[in-house]
């Protein structure tokens, strides 16, 4: 092919993808997660919603999520922080909430700490923000076969944050269980049973590289849903091979974010949770459930 042909087939492909791209902001509502109310910012958090700038059924896109809602805060969220130091009263609702999740686990686990981490232990909290509650829990203390107990840790506190809608001063409290051997990137990390810093947070001075993030969410966007496509035609085995590749491909984005220099800044975390905002990775993971019931099914 002479240089001239290869240019031509480029702006040919560019041509195509850009129209690709408007077909699914046109057609969101369909392609993504069904039709929204006008005006519904966030259907998570129904006390929040969007400003009056930003355009109906936002959260549908990445491209569609409030840039200001990224923006680098001068302090610690005030209602959760005070001096530096976890609120009494928040803390004292933490330890109930953690108490009565402990109480429903078979076996009830030993719980070797408490941890209060995420962005609402740092500068970059929004009204977006959800509490970030991880459960410390020495996994091969409960059994030798540590991925089993990972399961069975996972699908209790997926089963308990589906069921259950606490908030503290208006945030959503997230619960995670983390193995004790696991090595957590944050920027900030509190522990709520010791009442201290593990990690403390330190104001970011940078620009936050929000085209780059939104860049990447929207492109994994796009591939969650080409995904979906494929599911609907039934072609399971190369669904599930798409699904698990890129799972893999936004866990390895993540943590290279977090172990950057910028961290919870970087734009692979913001694209991360411009994702989660958005849904997708919750559309993601019912594409493999509905995989998985499928080619357990029979007839």
């Amino acid at each position: 092919m002479s240089w001239k042909d290869y240019v031509a087939s480029v702006n040919e492909v560019e041509a195509y993808q850009k129209k690709v791209r408007q077909g699914y902001v046109k057609d969101r509502d369909t392609y993504y997660q069904g039709p929204q109310d006008p005006g519904v910012a966030y259907p998570n958090k129904p006390k929040r919603t969007r400003s009056k700038s930003a355009p109906p059924g936002f959260g549908a896109m990445g491209e569609e999520v409030e840039e200001e809602s990224f923006q680098v805060q001068e302090t610690l969220q005030p209602d959760i922080w005070e001096e530096g130091r976890l609120r009494p009263d928040v803390r004292e609702k933490l330890m109930e909430i953690t108490e009565k999740f402990v109480n429903t686990l078979q076996g009830r686990p030993e719980l070797e700490d408490l941890r209060f981490t995420g962005s609402l232990a740092n500068y970059n909290w929004s009204d977006y923000s959800d509490l970030d509650l991880h459960l410390v829990i020495d996994f091969s203390a409960v059994d030798a076969n540590e991925a089993m107990v990972k399961s069975i840790f996972d699908e209790a506190r997926m089963a308990w944050n589906d069921e259950n809608n606490i908030e503290v001063h208006g945030f959503e409290v997230e619960l995670y269980i983390e193995n004790l051997s696991e090595v957590h990137q944050s920027g900030g990390v509190y522990s709520v049973l010791d009442d201290m810093w593990l990690v403390v947070p330190e104001a970011y001075e940078g620009e936050i590289d929000f085209a780059t993030a939104r860049k990447k969410s929207d492109d994994l966007t796009t591939q969650i849903n080409l995904i979906g496509h494929i599911v609907d035609s039934g072609s399971w085995e190369a669904a599930l091979k798409s699904i698990t590749r890129l799972k893999r491909k936004i866990k390895h984005m993540r943590q290279a974010g977090l172990e950057s220099p910028e961290r919870e800044f970087s734009p692979e975390n913001i694209a991360f949770k411009i994702l989660r905002r958005d849904n997708a990775l919750g559309k993601l993971n019912n594409l493999q459930q509905k995989v998985y019931d499928n080619e357990a099914s029979l007839g």
